[in-house]
């Protein structure tokens, strides 16, 4: 068993999701192409590999390549000498970009635009529930509460179930939708789960056909859901449980982007009677 084969086995033990076992694989899989033999590698080489990376990816990405080699030598190659220094090497602060958040009208362009009913409602679901594109293709009919209006992500990310709403106008074109295809094993697919890839390209499609100027990924939606209910009134700690979020400080981003809010403060100079 190659190194590659070592650390997927470990990880999948460990419960770790196939996204992340893909993205420590796919930086192992890079610096064992590069360098000689990682079983004596000093650690200036190892510094040397992860110095090409800084013109080639983001931030979080450099991060991420410095788990995986910490990973790779603390449970695979087991040099904890190089695993100590890796844990304690200073990695790239993570760039503190806003999320792109739609408006509501062009979130009622992007739904408009869309050519089926099926995509009408997978937009409208991503928007309305602020469930992430897998919580939402992977849903079942059973995870869904017809009379209360809710549903269940089962097993989300961090490994928990999660309570969340669907709006009224939504949950019965939902109901007709799966009356319509009942011997489908997931809502919006019938055997197994759309992809991510899928619907990334799916919203990049209907937003250019919609005519927004923005980088929309589905995603956004998501980020549009969390903008939407902070300018509603609706309290941090509700919206950090609708969205699954481990820590407060995650959802606490969504309080720098709430235009709304923005609008609704007075500047200090309306209380003074300035002419120019």
């Amino acid at each position: 068993m190659d190194y590659l084969d070592k650390v997927k086995t470990e990880l999948k033990l460990k419960g770790r999701s196939d996204k992340t076992i893909s993205s420590y694989n796919y930086f192992i899989k890079n610096y064992l192409n590069q360098i000689k033999n990682p079983e004596t590698a000093p650690l200036d080489e190892i510094k040397s590999y992860l110095a090409t990376l800084i013109d080639r990816y983001s931030n979080k990405s450099r991060s991420l390549a410095i788990s995986s080699l910490r990973y790779l030598y603390r449970k695979i190659i087991k040099r904890s000498d190089l695993a100590d220094i890796l844990e304690v090497l200073e990695t790239p602060a993570k760039e503190k970009r806003l999320p792109i958040v739609l408006s509501q009208e062009e979130i009622k362009t992007l739904i408009d635009v869309a050519e089926s009913k099926k995509t009408k409602l997978m937009i409208s679901m991503l928007y309305g529930t602020g469930l992430r594109v897998s919580e939402m293709t992977n849903l079942k009919a059973e995870d869904i509460n017809f009379n209360e209006g809710t549903g269940w992500v089962r097993i989300g990310k961090g490994k928990k179930d999660r309570l969340f709403r669907i709006g009224s106008n939504i949950i019965k074109f939902l109901k007709k939708h799966i009356e319509k295809n009942p011997n489908d094993k997931y809502i919006f697919s019938e055997n197994k789960p759309l992809t991510n890839r899928n619907m990334q390209l799916i919203i990049k499609r209907l937003a250019k056909k919609a005519n927004i100027n923005k980088s929309v990924h589905p995603h956004t939606l998501r980020h549009s859901f969390a903008t939407h209910l902070l300018e509603q009134g609706v309290n941090l700690p509700t919206i950090q449980e609708l969205l699954g979020h481990e820590s407060i400080e995650t959802t606490r981003i969504y309080t720098k982007i709430s235009q709304e809010q923005i609008k609704k403060v007075k500047p200090p100079t309306d209380n003074l009677n300035i002419k120019i």
